[in-house]
C-alpha cells in the first residue's frame, strides 16, 4: 500500500515539481550568469556575492539538487566535508550510479563546483544552456587540439578557488557496480597539478537506475575521502590518481546498494 502510495505522489507531485525546478535553475543560470558576469566588468566596485556570476551558478543546482532529493522525501547522510579545504580546487570523482548522483553532489556536497559532462548534455532543455552559461565544460574529444581547448576551459573554471566535478566511469552503470575509470579526470589534475578528492555515492542505483522513470524509496550517502595529491607531472603521476582514486571510491561501497 505503502509503495503504490508513494508511486503516485511521485506522479502527480514530485515529477510536475521536478519538471518547474528544472526550468527555474537552468533559466536563472541563463538569465543571471551573463547578468552578473556584465555588472561585474561595467562596475568599477562589486555589489556583493549576488553579483558573482560563479556564484549563480552554484546556487542554483544547489537549490534544484536539494529540493528534487527532499520533494522525493529520500534520507541522506554526508560523510568526509572535513576533507574539503577551504581556498583549495580540487577534481572532485564519483562513481556514477545513477541520475541521482548529480542531485545529491549539487545539493549536498557544499563546494563551489564547475562539472566536466558530455558535448550532449548541451542541448537537454533549460539545464543544458544554464550550464553553458555558469561556466561547465563540455568535453571535445575529437582530437588534441579540441582535449587541449577543454583544458583550457576547466583552468578558467577554476578562476576565484571553484573546483571540478567529474564522473570517471564516463556514463551510469549497468548494473550496479563500478566500472573501469577513462583517464581524463586524472590527465586533467595531473595537467592543472590540482589534487583528487574521490567520493563514494551509495543508494542512487537502488533509488533510480538507468532506464527507470519513477523511483524506490532508499537511503542516499555521499562519503567524501581525503584527498590525493599529485607527486609528479606525466603518464606514471596520472596511473597512480586514476589508481588510488578508484580504489578510494571502491573501498567505501556498501554490497547490494
Amino acid at each position: 500500500m505503502l509503495r503504490l502510495l508513494y508511486k503516485t505522489y511521485q506522479i502527480f507531485i514530485l515529477i510536475p515539481i521536478v519538471v518547474l525546478i528544472t526550468i527555474w535553475a537552468g533559466s536563472t543560470m541563463t538569465i543571471m550568469c551573463p547578468i552578473t558576469g556584465w555588472l561585474k566588468k561595467l562596475l568599477p566596485f562589486s555589489l556583493g556575492i549576488m553579483t558573482r556570476p560563479d556564484w549563480w551558478g552554484s546556487f542554483a543546482p544547489r537549490i534544484w539538487g536539494k529540493v528534487i532529493i527532499r520533494t522525493s522525501l529520500l534520507p541522506v547522510e554526508v560523510h568526509g566535508r572535513e576533507n574539503i579545504k577551504p581556498g583549495i580546487s580540487y577534481v572532485f570523482t564519483a562513481n556514477h550510479q545513477g541520475q541521482y548522483d548529480i542531485l545529491l553532489v549539487c545539493g549536498y556536497l557544499g563546494a563551489e563546483i564547475r562539472w566536466m559532462m558530455k558535448r550532449a548534455l548541451e542541448k537537454v532543455p533549460f539545464l543544458g544552456i544554464g550550464c553553458k552559461y555558469a561556466g561547465f565544460i563540455f568535453v571535445d574529444k575529437g582530437n588534441a587540439g579540441k582535449v587541449r581547448a577543454t583544458y583550457r576551459r576547466a583552468e578558467k573554471a577554476l578562476e576565484g578557488g571553484a573546483s571540478i566535478m567529474v564522473f570517471p566511469e564516463g556514463s551510469r552503470t549497468k548494473d550496479g557496480n563500478i566500472a573501469p575509470f577513462r583517464r581524463g579526470a586524472f590527465t586533467l589534475a595531473d595537467e592543472l597539478q590540482l589534487p583528487i578528492i574521490p567520493m563514494t555515492i551509495n543508494g542512487s542505483y537502488t533509488v533510480k537506475p538507468r532506464g527507470r522513470i519513477l523511483i524506490d524509496y532508499h537511503k542516499l550517502s555521499l562519503t567524501i575521502h581525503p584527498a590525493i595529491y599529485p607527486t609528479s607531472k606525466g603518464p606514471e603521476n596520472i596511473e597512480r590518481l586514476k589508481t588510488e582514486s578508484y580504489n578510494s571510491i571502491a573501498s567505501g561501497l556498501h554490497p547490494n546498494d
